[in-house]
């Protein structure tokens, strides 16, 4: 297994786009993503970024100098009620860097960043396909918070929507609240 420290993990910048949009198109599969907006070899997806989905709400993960993963990170709603909560919407990593450690890296990098910040709570949603992902967050201490059944419909079967989260703060009462 390589080691952590020979996976450098930054801020994405605007300048990742084309490498961060070929890692997002050869990464994702059908148990681990929608068909309908996975782009077929022949119409390539033309920028990852945009105005919605800027390089700030994302982490890059390198080795050797290659961009070889990353993790988006946004709030799951626009409500102020809701600010304390951080939502992993996408974590990737190239299939022939897989099963070296980057996804723990960049899932801690993540944590790290977002306790600085003063997040309380991370959580994610996941195809119940997707076994890996739903391991690999499991041994890094999410917890299932529910599944919504038959979500979707993927090649013709229905998959399940998981639900998970995991604390990045003390359990204490929400700021202005009494106890």
């Amino acid at each position: 297994m390589i080691e952590a420290t020979q996976i450098r993990v930054r801020p994405a910048r605007w300048g990742d786009d084309a490498a961060l949009t070929d890692l997002e198109t050869t990464a994702w599969s059908a148990e681990s993503g929608f068909p309908s907006v996975i782009m077929p070899s022949g119409h390539p997806r033309t920028s990852i970024f945009s105005t919605g989905n800027p390089p700030d709400d994302h982490l890059v993960a390198e080795l050797d100098g290659r961009v070889v993963g990353y993790i988006r990170l946004r709030p799951p709603t626009h409500l102020p009620e809701n600010a304390h909560v951080i939502q992993i919407q996408g974590l990737a990593v190239h299939p022939a860097a897989r099963r070296r450690g980057i996804a723990t890296v960049l899932v801690a990098a993540a944590e790290q960043r977002l306790r600085e910040r003063g997040t309380q709570k991370l959580t994610l949603r996941v195809l119940s396909t997707n076994k890996g992902a739903i391991r690999l967050y499991e041994r890094l201490g999410f917890t299932r918070e529910g599944v919504l059944r038959q979500e979707f419909i993927i090649d013709g079967r229905y998959v399940d929507d998981v639900l998970m989260a995991k604390s990045l703060g003390p359990q204490a009462q929400p700021p202005g609240r009494q106890a």
